[in-house]
């Protein structure tokens, strides 16, 4: 069962997702979350408070997300790894739309907002763990050099697909590509 709390955070990133920052208001919340007026505000005093626990609530969302995507385990192949970068892809610009949406407008904000950023840097530093495991698996042999790199190049992916949607949207060339001549030497 989801607690009021998240909620609340889960009406928000929707928000978020759907409409841009601008449209996050406490009162925009309740509404959304079908919630009595003030619910938001009760437990997030200032739009600051609301960001930062939305911040940590997406987090959460996308470590679940990619949880049950790969619960098969780990890649142990460059092959694999391909696989499941363009699974998380589709993923993200399909049924995690909104989920991804927010966090490019939470990481353009944070270009304003250097508290954001260390919120973002603190949930940011286990994903780059698990995936730097990820590329030792899978045959990286500079996994701080290519995890950068890769990450990099799939956020572009997905933001250019999320900004002009393809009909046939197929990143795993391009994935396949980078991989190849990072990963599997």
């Amino acid at each position: 069962m989801t607690s009021r709390r998240d909620t609340l955070l889960d009406a928000g990133v929707q928000i978020i997702g759907e409409r841009g920052l601008h449209a996050l208001t406490h009162r925009a919340i309740d509404a959304a979350a079908g919630l009595p007026a003030g619910s938001a505000s009760n437990l997030f005093r200032t739009r600051d408070a609301l960001l930062d626990a939305i911040v940590e609530r997406f987090a959460e969302r996308e470590r679940a997300d990619a949880e049950e995507m790969f619960g098969s385990g780990p890649p142990r192949s460059a092959e694999e790894l391909t696989q499941a970068l363009v699974r998380f892809a589709r993923h993200a610009t399909g049924p995690g739309r909104a989920l991804t949406l927010t966090r490019y407008a939470i990481l353009v904000e944070a270009g304003i907002r250097p508290e954001l950023r260390q919120k973002l840097g603190s949930t940011g530093a286990g994903v780059n763990a698990w995936f730097r495991a990820w590329l030792l698996l899978a045959g990286s042999a500079d996994p701080d050099r290519d995890g950068p790199v890769i990450m990099n190049h799939w956020t572009g992916i997905v933001l250019h697909e999320l900004a002009n949607p393809a009909p046939a949207f197929d990143p795993s060339g391009q994935i396949r590509t980078l991989i190849e001549s990072l990963v599997a030497r």
